[in-house]
């Protein structure tokens, strides 16, 4: 089994962490240029990381992987309320790579564009709402929507794209899972 993808994707990440205690080989690559592009392009056409190749299927994107996953490892389907965490996780996080992304390239868009309002809008009702479920105890286990959030939540700490201010129980539920031995094996600032 080969995880392809790089050591900063959050979504690459959420799958490592899935897979650390599964023998597994990680093919850290840069996807932005070189040989890594060219490794990934042969490996996915929608040129996106992260995509696992096993017995000579490959599978692409971090949703279809984890279900990939599930059924391989006879892990516990997710609920309903849980399909739902990932979505709003999925959506924060896309929106966080889009201006990443953007800033990126160095295109400079005003806060006042369509597209970066509604990224923004979706960052912040998202947020908010994550928060909350965090303090009403929705994320209390260490499941797979727990680790997608936190790999979101360090992603944008990593990259200091947001200041988390008012959402302190998204900053105490990095906090509390932080030292994890596959959270510090597994760090992008390493």
């Amino acid at each position: 089994m080969k995880l392809y993808g790089s050591t900063t994707s959050p979504f690459v990440r959420r799958i490592r962490l899935l897979l650390a205690n599964t023998e597994h080989e990680f093919i850290n690559l840069n996807i932005f240029e070189g040989e890594g592009r060219e490794i990934l392009a042969s490996k996915n056409p929608t040129l996106k990381v992260p995509c696992l190749e096993d017995d000579g299927q490959m599978i692409f994107d971090s949703r279809v992987i984890h279900r990939y996953l599930m059924e391989k490892f006879d892990y516990p389907t997710l609920s309903w309320d849980e399909e739902n965490q990932l979505t709003l996780i999925d959506g924060a996080n896309d929106s966080f790579v889009s201006l990443f992304m953007l800033k990126r390239s160095g295109i400079e868009a005003s806060a006042d564009t369509l597209f970066v309002r509604l990224q923004k809008e979706r960052i912040e009702s998202t947020l908010t709402l994550l928060d909350e479920m965090v303090e009403a105890g929705e994320f209390d286990n260490w499941t797979y929507p727990s680790i997608a959030l936190f790999t979101l939540i360090d992603w944008v700490e990593f990259r200091n794209l947001h200041p988390l201010n008012a959402l302190e129980n998204l900053k105490a539920f990095r906090e509390k899972h932080i030292d994890r031995i596959e959270i510090t094996a597994t760090d992008p600032r390493s």
